[in-house]
């Protein structure tokens, strides 16, 4: 009786593998060799030509350099993220030795999903970020598996490191799964019953070393951007925006310091700023040249005392902008505005022609759009169905309590505080600056459910 339910289960495993394996397959035939959005086509000749623009993270045109010179294009790429999802989420079937049939059903509907069999094929930072946190914390997991096996135990952890400083660099505020898996690991240090000291001394030599790691793999990526870093630039711009918004939601507001700095930047903001603003994206104001120029002529330290001012002076006005801001980006209520999902190449043309790229849409990529365009407007193509779900998932980890859960657990977790994370910084709605709490819920869920059958036998 005990050998045919464990032939049952390996059944199991191994048909949530071939799922896995060819919806990999499926994905990666129909998507390559990627599909490049104008930021795409940007980061990818930068890779070529080595000088990269220090307004996207340096980490994906040197990603898409070393895949360019191997093999001409961005294949490479699309083809190491397909990789980190997919044997991530394959690894996940051996943290136990009963598989359950569940989690054969998550795997089906995990590869129908956009974000499994359209999103991995696009060359964007957000797919980078989320396929290599969520391979870094599925080595967690393993490690929790075996964590009284000393050297299986940091040999695991040896390799979730790069992952989650590539992470880190991948996205302006990726750094916090760093801070979550240093978490995760102290927690998984007191639940084998190491000390407080141990435990403390492993969270904080993690955050330590890969802080270090972190700078310095940025100073030396530094090296291809002439030593320029974009962040003061995207502050200023987000600081602007802030600040329109509030003139939007409240005229009233006086803008004294930019009055007395530069009294045209504040005519053109109440102007043209307050007429173009949308709480969707700041792509709009772009459609105003002279705000575009005062804007540019104007120092930081300018734009940054007017937004203190302000933050001081009226948080409500503040609060009540960002809201509405992360309304937009959470709930997403216009997926054409917001971008749902992306299929061809467009950039360029001078960038397409020395790549020896053309815009195009082929056939498959007309298939795909098609096929994603089902979900819009469903709960699919929601982050809140993502969040209530990892919500739902820390609950039931928390009541089942192994080491491997607590990874989960710290997983989901971070996801939820890196959506939060964009309360302060969003300045569009686009759907895949949020695709890492759609991926981390997904494997959480794949995760329970291939555990299920286990857990159940532990509490009985």
């Amino acid at each position: 009786m005990a050998r045919v339910k464990f032939a049952k289960m390996r059944k199991a495993r191994a048909a949530a593998t071939a799922v896995l394996v060819l919806g990999f397959a499926v994905s990666l035939a129909l998507n390559w060799p990627g599909q490049l959005s104008y930021d795409s086509v940007v980061q990818l000749h930068d890779g070529r030509i080595g000088h990269y623009n220090p307004w996207h993270p340096p980490v994906m045109s040197w990603m898409l350099g070393i895949a360019d010179r191997m093999v001409p294009g961005a294949g490479l790429f699309i083809l190491f993220n397909e990789l980190l999802v997919t044997t991530s989420l394959v690894s996940l079937l051996w943290v136990v030795r009963q598989v359950s049939w569940a989690g054969v059903v998550a795997a089906v509907i995990i590869v129908l999903l956009p974000q499994f069999v359209l999103y991995q094929g696009i060359v964007w930072k957000d797919v980078l970020f989320a396929d290599s946190a969520l391979a870094g914390f599925v080595l967690l997991v393993h490690a929790g598996t075996c964590w009284r096996n000393t050297r299986c135990r940091w040999v695991l952890l040896s390799a979730a490191f790069p992952l989650l400083v590539l992470a880190a660099l991948a996205r302006q505020n990726g750094a916090l799964v760093i801070v979550f898996a240093a978490l995760a690991l102290f927690f998984m240090s007191r639940r084998e019953g190491e000390g407080w000291p141990r435990a403390i001394a492993l969270a904080l030599g993690t955050v330590f070393l890969a802080g270090i790691a972190f700078y310095a793999a940025g100073f030396k990526l530094a090296e291809h951007t002439g030593g320029v870093t974009g962040v003061a630039g995207q502050w200023k711009l987000l600081q602007l925006y802030d600040i329109i918004g509030q003139v939007k939601h409240d005229p009233t507001l006086r803008l004294r310091e930019l009055a007395r700095a530069n009294p045209n930047l504040e005519g053109l903001i109440r102007a043209d700023g307050t007429r173009l603003y949308t709480p969707a994206r700041n792509d709009t104001l772009i459609a105003s040249p002279g705000l575009q120029e005062e804007f540019a002529s104007t120092p930081p330290a300018t734009i940054a005392t007017q937004w203190n001012a302000l933050l001081f002076k009226n948080p409500r006005a503040y609060l009540a902008v960002r809201s509405r801001v992360f309304f937009w980006l959470v709930v997403t209520p216009d997926l054409v505005q917001c971008d749902a999902y992306y299929t061809g190449i467009d950039g360029p043309p001078q960038y397409l022609r020395e790549l020896g790229l053309v815009r195009r849409i082929r056939a498959q990529d007309r298939a795909l759009a098609g096929y994603a365009s089902r979900f819009v407007h469903t709960p699919i193509f929601c982050h809140v169905t993502y969040a209530a779900l990892a919500v739902l998932l820390i609950f039931v980890l928390a009541l089942r309590r192994r080491t491997a859960d607590l990874a989960v657990a710290a997983l989901l977790a971070c996801a939820l505080v890196f959506g939060l994370s964009f309360f302060v910084i969003a300045i569009a709605c686009d759907y895949r600056y949020l695709l890492f709490l759609d991926l981390a819920s997904m494997a959480g869920a794949f995760y329970c459910a291939v555990t299920s059958l286990e857990a159940k036998n532990g509490r009985e």
